[in-house]
């Protein structure tokens, strides 16, 4: 059985649900979080919390809704066009 060239595109494009980066409060592994957002490509944010309680934010894609999304203090932060 192949895998179409297609679905394989597809599936490659697809962001990460959970990456780990180390806690800059305690040195510790933290799991960050796929968020929820539109269907927008533009950002994937992540946030994840540490077992020291330190939160951890993180996002990829266009430069500018990275930027807004990591300068955000709350968890209300949405993107729109």
């Amino acid at each position: 059985m192949t895998t179409s060239p297609l679905l394989l595109a597809s599936i490659m494009l697809k962001p990460a649900r959970i990456l780990t980066f180390k806690c800059a409060k305690c040195a510790k592994a933290v799991k960050v979080f796929l968020q929820k957002v539109s269907a927008c490509s533009h950002v994937q944010p992540y946030q994840g919390i540490c077992g020291c309680g330190e939160v951890k934010r993180h996002a990829t894609g266009n430069q500018a809704a990275v930027a807004s999304y990591l300068a955000s203090a709350d968890d209300g932060w949405m993107h729109h066009h």
